[in-house]
């Protein structure tokens, strides 16, 4: 039963991260969809971050329980290490993409990204399974996306002026303009931000606690339903005050991202454990085993494809894969869209032949 849970929780890794390949990979122009939101609003493409988090949300869950959840030396060791390599390794891609541009010094190092935030969200959400009652889980989702709330509401917080922004101001005056992300008003990881980001890996961290604690598959899944049901009506009731935004990521966000992901995950577990003997189903499974290759090696394939991105703009390689593609396919979205999914492909390749090798690294 055990290794029929982590199936299910690779195979969604697995599409998450398929997913964060995909959109962050698109060339020329896109489709809507394969965009982020530019502020207020989300799209399909707003929802692979989330999902991730809420994933390490269950994973954190379920890999401390095995020590009981026991403070010991030896176990904040290892939180305060990953921690910090998952941070460093965030800085580095970030440094790899100015060094390449030609910029290799410190001066304009963005100090915020996707591994920077994962890697606080991972500390925070560890610590508090090591020290507090979980009972208090839900009184802490609630108590930080109240306090977030506020200073939203106070700040100035859904501005999309970086001048009176308090997200925008914070980061700002704590870490300079030349160490910040400049697409958007706010740096989407900025610090502020990691606030309802550690509610969202919480909800992923009760969700964890479900499913080890439910006594069936059936149950599990059931389960992950209602929790899934629950937060996408909070979310859509939130929104009439906080409109869904993934650059501030707003509390609206945070629930109905989590509940969409309790959802799949509940989907997922109902198809590939459930009802792993029905043949009815095997249509559904056939794509979701393909996905594990992606997550058994999930944040080593996300760094492997921020990496080649990198290098295949420095040296031209997009361009010329994209011409090729685009030669075939006429219209510039599906050209796009084809050489996202070639780059997702060759990704796929390392995973594959890691698998192949049973090599699985964890960041």
């Amino acid at each position: 039963m055990s290794e029929n849970r982590l199936l299910s929780l690779d195979i969604l890794r697995g599409l998450t991260v398929a997913g964060m390949v995909l959109v962050n990979n698109g060339f020329g122009e896109s489709f809507e969809m394969l965009q982020h939101s530019r502020w207020n609003g989300m799209t399909p493409c707003d929802l692979v971050f989330p999902f991730f988090l809420f994933i390490m949300g269950i994973a954190c869950y379920l890999s401390l329980s095995k020590t009981n959840f026991t403070p010991t030396r030896h176990s904040l060791y290892k939180i305060g290490k990953r921690t910090l390599m998952l941070f460093l390794i965030g800085l580095f891609i970030n440094w790899f993409h100015n060094a390449l541009k030609g910029d290799p010094g410190l001066d304009h190092l963005r100090i915020w990204a996707v591994m920077q935030r994962i890697a606080l969200c991972y500390f925070a959400v560890s610590l508090f399974a090591l020290y507090v009652r979980h009972r208090f889980v839900i009184p802490t989702i609630a108590l930080l996306l109240g306090i977030y709330t506020v200073i939203l509401l106070t700040g100035n917080g859904y501005a999309e002026d970086a001048s009176t922004n308090i997200l925008a101001q914070a980061d700002l005056q704590l870490f300079g303009y030349e160490h910040l992300y400049h697409k958007s008003p706010v740096d989407p990881e900025g610090l502020l931000g990691t606030m309802p980001s550690i509610a969202h890996v919480l909800l992923g961290f009760y969700c964890g606690r479900l499913i080890k604690q439910s006594p069936t598959v059936e149950h599990k899944a059931v389960n992950l339903f209602v929790v899934g049901a629950v937060c996408v009506i909070i979310g859509y009731l939130l929104t009439y005050g906080l409109p869904l935004n993934k650059r501030i990521w707003s509390p609206s966000y945070v629930m109905m991202t989590c509940g969409l992901a309790a959802l799949v995950q509940g989907l997922i577990m109902f198809v590939v454990d459930f009802k792993h003997q029905d043949n009815r189903f095997a249509v559904l499974r056939a794509p979701f085993f393909v996905c594990k290759v992606f997550g058994m090696n999930a944040l080593a394939l996300y760094v492997c494809s921020e990496l080649l991105a990198i290098i295949f703009s420095h040296f031209g390689i997009n361009d010329a894969l994209y011409n090729v593609l685009h030669t075939v396919i006429a219209p510039e979205k599906w050209a796009s869209l084809a050489y996202a999914i070639t780059f997702v492909a060759i990704n796929y390749a390392v995973g594959y032949l890691l698998y192949l090798k049973k090599i699985y690294i964890k960041l």
